[in-house]
């Protein structure tokens, strides 16, 4: 197929990207920099400079592939709103990128977290209804004959394939361990978020590309683990001592409200059984606390 990601110098998106040229689908990319075009051709992927604001230069990329990936923001309504229009009445894939963090209750490293099931989503808090009402238009797409899909990603934990970018969570903390000499985590580090290896996404991906019944939601997950544990697992590798506790206010001056409320100090825990009954997805690795111990360093 000939697909057109946003997002594809990223760390999700160029995952994908790189994924599916394997795959043997022709990509291009969306990227904002010249200096990236290089990387994105040694990969095969082929470049397109420009951002999220340049609508009509999205519509036309929509127009002219057989399917799209937004992987660039979860959060951008406008560009959404040209991907659709550039699909509208063409049966073709539109999957969407979201993000778990729709159901974080910013607990400050709370355990206790409720668990959350496809069509059983809770109303949006404020911090996040901007982002939910994106998703909504994207499945309500499905009527306007756009072959729509969110992809509500947990904690993707792995290293990317093609372009080197981390990904979101683990990587902030193991920066902040590097530079203090202490693995921290928000709070008691007793919230839990479901996970995922980016690897399993990206076979999530190449699948809804082909099989996505109009108007999808996904949750993608294959196991959980609470912050607690892993930290502990991180501080096992780098031959640091025990994880300690971190004062929510020291945690949003080092990474900031959304990353250290959200990201870092949330529950958020979900299951998905869409990917797998209605793609056939079978995630090949389940154990985040493994690949710490064993891969990420």
């Amino acid at each position: 197929m000939n697909i057109f990601i946003t997002g594809a110098a990223g760390f999700i998106g160029g995952s994908i990207a790189t994924g599916l040229v394997q795959r043997g689908h022709h990509v291009t990319g969306l990227i904002r920099s010249a200096e990236q075009a290089e990387e994105m051709k040694s990969l095969g992927i082929v470049p397109v400079i420009g951002t999220l604001e340049n609508s009509e230069l999205l519509t036309e990329q929509a127009r002219k592939s057989e399917g799209v990936i937004n992987a660039a923001s979860s959060d951008h309504r406008g560009a959404v709103l040209a991907l659709i229009e550039g699909l509208k009445g063409s049966n073709k894939p539109l999957l969407h990128t979201s993000g778990s963090s729709i159901v974080g209750d910013a607990s400050g490293g709370k355990g206790g977290g409720q668990v959350f099931y496809e069509g059983q989503l809770p109303a949006a808090t404020p911090d996040k209804a901007a982002r939910v009402a994106i998703d909504d238009l994207v499945i309500a797409s499905a009527k306007d004959g756009v072959r729509s899909a969110v992809i509500c990603n947990s904690l993707i934990y792995g290293h990317s394939l093609g372009v080197h970018r981390d990904s979101v969570q683990l990587p902030r903390l193991l920066k902040q361990a590097r530079k203090s000499g202490i693995v921290r985590h928000v709070g008691p580090g007793e919230n839990v978020w479901s996970n995922v290896f980016i690897d399993d996404v990206v076979e999530l991906y190449a699948l809804a590309l082909e099989k996505n019944p109009a108007g999808t939601f996904y949750f993608v997950e294959s196991g959980e683990a609470s912050f607690l544990d892993m930290t502990n697992a991180m501080a096992q590798a780098l031959g640091l001592g025990k994880s300690e506790d971190w004062p929510l206010k020291d945690a949003e001056a080092e990474w900031g409200y959304e990353t250290a409320n959200y990201g870092l100090g949330s529950n958020s825990r979900v299951r998905g059984k869409n990917a797998r009954e209605l793609l056939g997805w079978v995630p090949k690795r389940t154990s985040v606390i493994d690949w710490i111990r064993s891969d990420m360093l």
